[in-house]
């Protein structure tokens, strides 16, 4: 049993019921998980909004991403010229940028005094799309190069004997390796949704405009509100794992299916 007044930080601390004050060693942690799963199970306002726009963020990002990304990515995989190499040497390189860099760079595009700053840009949702979107998009041109160069390889052959150019054979080979591109697409969702650096940089955290999953579980950690930080980090885990879950049952099914 705890001992001392009600002024003790220990026997505050420790209290899990009014009618009972036992107190164990991780009272404070067990009490903090407590209010993190109350705010779940709550579906406190304050942690929707947040879930919200991080979910249209990156679903945003996310659509840009794959349409820029997969046709590109497709065209590298069947394209011959000149530097080819030199092109997928960068592509690969850009997928381990550090997320600030890109987020200075977007941040010095649409400041002020940058080609982009009058559309009065930075520090809105918009400027984060762009920065996950510069982010995605490299990720996902990369995976989709590597999944249609094989597949290029194996029809190329027929393709030449039927007569069927680059361009037509771009769209065939995206349309048959549909099922694997999806599993890059995902991954492009998690790249996105796990990004914390370049969208506190041009989106600025701002409470109720631009704050998401990523930057408030940083801002409210500084700040002590462990609760709110570990439900946030509880979805934001929730939500990469069923991405990988769905990956993985998505390859496997159509393995089965398609061999």
């Amino acid at each position: 049993m705890c001992r001392g007044s009600r002024s003790s930080l220990v026997v505050t601390a420790c209290q899990i019921s009014p009618s009972r004050r036992r107190c164990y060693p991780a009272c404070p942690m067990l009490a903090t998980l407590h209010d993190a799963l109350s705010l779940l199970g709550h579906f406190d306002h304050r942690l929707l909004d947040i879930v919200g726009l991080s979910l249209r963020v990156s679903l945003s990002a996310l659509v840009i991403g794959a349409l820029v990304g997969l046709p590109f990515g497709a065209w590298l995989a069947v394209a011959d010229f000149p530097g080819r190499g030199a092109v997928i040497v960068a592509l690969n390189a850009l997928m381990g940028l550090p997320s600030v860099v890109i987020g200075v760079l977007v941040y010095l595009a649409l400041s002020r005094s940058g080609p982009l700053g009058s559309y009065g840009l930075l520090f809105s949702p918009s400027a984060m799309i762009l920065a996950q979107s510069m982010l995605v998009v490299p990720l996902i041109a990369a995976v989709s190069r590597q999944i249609v160069e094989d597949a290029w390889k194996e029809y190329a052959p027929e393709f030449s004997i039927i007569g069927i150019r680059r361009p037509q054979a771009v769209l065939l080979l995206l349309a048959d390796c549909r099922f694997s591109l999806s599993v890059a697409t995902l991954a492009g969702l998690g790249r996105a949704m796990s990004e914390v650096g370049a969208v506190m940089i041009v989106g600025g955290n701002i409470d109720g405009y631009t704050r998401v999953m990523t930057t408030a579980i940083a801002l409210e950690t500084s700040k002590g509100d462990l609760a709110l930080s570990i439900a946030l980090g509880m979805v934001l885990m929730s939500i990469i794992l069923g991405l990988n879950v769905a990956a993985h049952y998505l390859r496997c099914w159509a393995v089965r299916r398609y061999g």
